[in-house]
């Protein structure tokens, strides 16, 4: 990843969540929103573009309560009632690596897309690929976690589960990802570096938590 001349912005208060008493905001008025969960890793992906490229500005963030979502979101933003969902231009759209692309190729500020056509087609190659890795690491954790997670080239599609995934390994199952992967290892001391990424790093003891949940009720 290079770093991008948002890097240098003013770092960005965060919107307080919307819970299920929370007044919904104006729909189609004009302005960009990205509907997100600040704990969410797919939602991730796209709050960490919309950083890089420096559109805090442009697109505002209406961060939801994922444990308790109101009701509106359902049932007049996104029927799908997932995030994150992108309102632009008179309409929703959803799916984070669809988004992803949609924020690089529709607004301004650095490309996140290499220009040369077989990086490009690489690139394209693991992001299609990344949902997959995703659910054969959350596999893995009920297996041999030294034998099945291995080193990818990672992408802004990967660092959000990248980053949980050393979390959780690390102080749940005492397992170092980076050991004997030092490109891994100067990735994410890479990604640390970005402004892009920083505010949008979760705590870890909420990544902790909600692996717990997710894995008790496999």
């Amino acid at each position: 990843m290079s770093t991008a001349a948002s890097d240098k912005a003013t770092p960005e208060k965060l919107t307080p969540v919307y819970g299920p008493t929370s007044e919904q905001p104006p729909l189609f008025d004009g302005t960009t929103r990205l509907y997100t969960a600040y704990i969410c890793p797919y939602a991730q992906r796209v709050w960490i573009t919309r950083n890089f490229k420096g559109l805090q500005n442009e697109i505002k963030l209406v961060p939801l309560n994922l444990q308790d979502r109101p009701a509106w979101y359902k049932e007049k933003v996104y029927p799908p009632n997932k995030v994150p969902a992108l309102e632009h231009n008179g309409k929703i759209t959803g799916e984070s690596l669809d988004l992803v692309k949609y924020l690089d190729a529709n607004f301004e500020g650095p490309s996140i897309t290499p220009d040369d056509p077989a990086k490009k087609q690489f690139a394209d190659e693991l992001l299609s690929y990344s949902d997959t890795f995703v659910g054969s690491v959350f596999s893995s954790f009920k297996g041999d976690v030294a034998n099945e997670v291995g080193m990818l080239q990672v992408d802004i599609a990967y660092i959000p589960f990248i980053e949980r995934f050393q979390v959780f390994l690390s102080e749940v199952l005492k397992y170092d990802i980076t050991e004997g992967r030092p490109k891994l290892a100067a990735l994410i001391e890479e990604a640390n570096k970005l402004e892009a990424y920083k505010p949008t790093k979760v705590d870890p003891k909420q990544t902790v938590e909600a692996f717990r949940k997710r894995l008790s009720a496999q």
